[in-house]
């Protein structure tokens, strides 16, 4: 197999490339496209130009998939060519085996992309059989599809509905006894708002691409539904042997370019920085299961970096895969991210099995790419809304630690909804 790269003839955005793309896929009644937004592979976006995504519901088989990838000879610098679409969701590993109403994984093979290169320019990839020609007529008609896109399909939702605060306020102090008891040193607890949705969850991705400049945002879509996410976190980068995984805790609110403040009392904060350094250090334990001896470290710790509506925290944690570990392995190691579930992470399950009253769906496990040349990165599955058959759910949560106040973490979940829910109307 090999690889054609095309530079396009366009300075479309990616919200507007979306949308013609969606207009070309239903008319030519191809499967819906998928699209990486914002810091993907060095990119600004990858865009497949359809993705036929099959369920996944064994957990082995779902992290076997990205595995099953073609050589390909020329690669290019830069480019992603195509590959394995999809998502990764917390129920694959959740302990009461409860399921949302999406599948609870999903890949599809790609061989077609749409890439926004770091410098603004569009290109066209194709992996193809080495006997196949080059596909020059495609290239023209789409570059005659992004000359003119139209304006995104409509799509409405009314207000979320949320549990009672009260709820969330007794699932926090139970974390807290649980953590006072010794029985782990922290986990992230998580609510769930649900509501209508109508319309094109394409279009509802456009806009949120354009609005909040998340840096993993993904959409995937299929006849099971969508997933639709603005995520800041990354979970995995995969480049050949070396992985690099950016976990996000602690969080305040960020409303304006005059609250830095807020950012500085961010990493004063005892409780936050407590919650980054004992995540950071059980991604630093995961990583080293599958690394070589003495290659994990951590070159950033305790950073603080804006995202839609909040501050956070993050910290970098790097290494160098052993000799034959290849993605399945490195996901059986690391999945569902230590970010989302707590420290320990066994215990961290098991507790919120017991304490969420729902299970999570796709919300907390992973959305991405596997490429044969450019190799894998997914992101956190935050701040992402699931739509099923008129219906949408976002999850929220936040770490909970012995410091934990129920109203500061009820408070932590609105800020981070809030952005979404404006972005609902």
């Amino acid at each position: 197999m090999r690889l054609m790269c095309r530079k396009l003839r366009t300075d479309v955005t990616p919200e507007r490339a979306l949308a013609a793309l969606g207009v070309r896929a239903r008319a030519l009644r191809l499967a819906p496209p998928a699209a990486l937004c914002g810091d993907w592979f060095s990119s600004r976006a990858v865009i497949a130009l359809s993705a036929s995504l099959t369920p996944v519901r064994d957990v082995a088989e779902a992290f076997a998939v990205p595995t099953r990838l073609p050589r390909v000879r020329d690669a290019v610098p830069g480019a992603v060519g195509g590959g394995w679409f999809g998502y990764l969701g917390y129920d694959l590993t959740d302990p009461s085996g409860r399921s949302g109403s999406l599948p609870p994984a999903a890949w599809g093979w790609v061989d077609r992309v749409l890439r926004l290169d770091a410098d603004g320019s569009w290109w066209f990839e194709a992996l193809l059989p080495d006997d196949d020609p080059d596909p020059a007529d495609e290239v023209s008609e789409l570059e005659t599809t992004l000359a003119d896109p139209p304006e995104t399909a409509p799509w409405s939702s009314g207000p979320l509905s949320r549990p009672l605060p009260s709820e969330h306020y007794d699932v926090v102090k139970a974390c807290v006894h649980a953590i006072e008891a010794g029985e782990l040193f922290q986990a992230n607890i998580c609510a769930r708002f649900t509501g209508e949705f109508d319309g094109d969850p394409l279009s509802l991705f456009a806009e949120g691409v354009h609005r909040l400049r998340a840096r993993r945002s993904a959409f995937l879509a299929g006849d099971w539904g969508s997933v639709v996410s603005f995520s800041p976190e990354l979970f995995l980068a995969r480049h050949g042997q070396r992985v690099r995984s950016t976990p996000i805790k602690g969080t305040l609110p960020r409303r304006n370019a005059s609250d830095e403040h807020l950012a500085r009392r961010l990493r004063e904060s005892t409780k936050d920085v407590a919650e980054n350094v004992m995540i950071t250090d059980l991604v630093r334990n995961d990583l080293g299961r599958v690394c070589a001896t003495g290659s994990v470290r951590v070159p950033e710790l305790l950073k603080v970096r804006p995202a839609p509506g909040v501050w956070h925290l993050e910290s970098t944690v790097e290494g160098l895969l052993a000799e034959g570990i290849d993605d399945a392995e490195l996901l059986a190691a690391t999945f569902p991210p230590g970010s989302v579930t707590g420290a320990p992470k066994i215990r961290a399950l098991d507790l919120i099995a017991e304490l969420e009253p729902t299970g999570r769906g796709v919300y907390t496990g992973a959305i991405g790419l596997a490429s044969p040349i450019a190799g894998l990165e997914l992101n956190v599955a935050i701040r992402t809304f699931e739509i099923h058959e008129g219906t949408i759910a976002l999850g929220v949560g936040g770490g909970i630690t012995a410091d934990s106040d129920s109203e500061a973490e009820w408070q932590e979940c609105l800020h981070k909804s809030a952005p979404l829910e404006r972005l609902l109307g």
